[in-house]
């Protein structure tokens, strides 16, 4: 057995149009939006009469993908404090590699994403910050120097 490639992180938000607005502005392009449901789905995700719609969205590259999901039924629940810290257990965050920090920063804030701390600089290789952004996930914006 061998992994192929890691295909996509998965989001539960509660406003699918906001999410996508964000991750666009970041320079994702939407793959496809669809609603989902139907006992394969149940099965797949251990609930019963599920009910979501999906927007899959990629890096430019192609080589990266996030699945954005809104669900219907059953409600989405939370997982913890909605601005969870960036050492609380589970997937806290998701980096982008971005040609420019503060740009790319000044955009997310139209879309309500704030920072975590602050831009700091790792080195001679990387500025670096974390944004709060769509359902509280903290996403991670890494500018390469030189």
């Amino acid at each position: 057995m061998a992994i192929l490639r890691m295909d996509h992180v998965g989001i539960v938000v509660e406003d699918l149009a906001a999410a996508i607005a964000f991750f666009a502005e970041l320079g994702m392009e939407v793959e496809g939006q669809t609603p989902v449901e139907g006992r394969w789905v149940d099965q797949v995700v251990g609930l019963d009469d599920v009910r979501v719609d999906i927007a899959m969205m990629r890096t430019p590259d192609g080589h990266g993908r996030i699945e954005l999901a809104r669900f219907h039924a059953p409600a989405a629940v939370d997982a913890g404090p909605p601005n969870a810290p960036a050492n609380t257990l589970g997937i806290r965050n998701v980096m982008f590699a971005v040609d420019d920090i503060e740009e790319a920063l000044a955009r997310l804030r139209a879309h309500g994403a704030a920072l975590v701390g602050e831009i700091a600089q790792y080195g001679e290789s990387y500025r670096l910050c974390y944004v709060r952004g769509p359902a509280g996930i903290i996403v991670a914006l890494a500018e390469p120097l030189g």
